[in-house]
């Protein structure tokens, strides 16, 4: 599964490689319009998942290095992000050391 996260991470970048490259140098007449639809689109997309994210990334490390791989990749970076641990009684002792 994680080399299906990481491939994903790394269409996601080369498409927004290609949203860069289209604003400096727009692609031929029908093109440049569906690139720049379709990349506003999942940058709309992203920001809605950083917004619905935003209360689990106070916790974390990093949070705005967490907001920004969000920002570029989405849900191959949340889907990435690890689950805090159950706590039950077996491991509250070593949660509580």
């Amino acid at each position: 599964m994680k080399v299906f996260w990481g491939l994903g991470k790394f269409v996601t970048l080369l498409f927004w490689v290609l949203v860069v490259v289209n604003l400096l140098q727009p692609l031929v007449n029908p093109f440049h319009l569906l690139v720049s639809l379709a990349g506003s689109l999942l940058f709309l997309t992203h920001i809605l998942e950083l917004l619905l994210f935003n209360s689990s990334l106070k916790h974390r490390a990093h949070p705005w290095r967490d907001r920004l791989q969000i920002l570029l990749v989405g849900m191959f970076h949340v889907r990435s992000l690890s689950a805090p641990a159950a706590v039950n009684e077996t491991n509250k002792e070593a949660n509580h050391a």
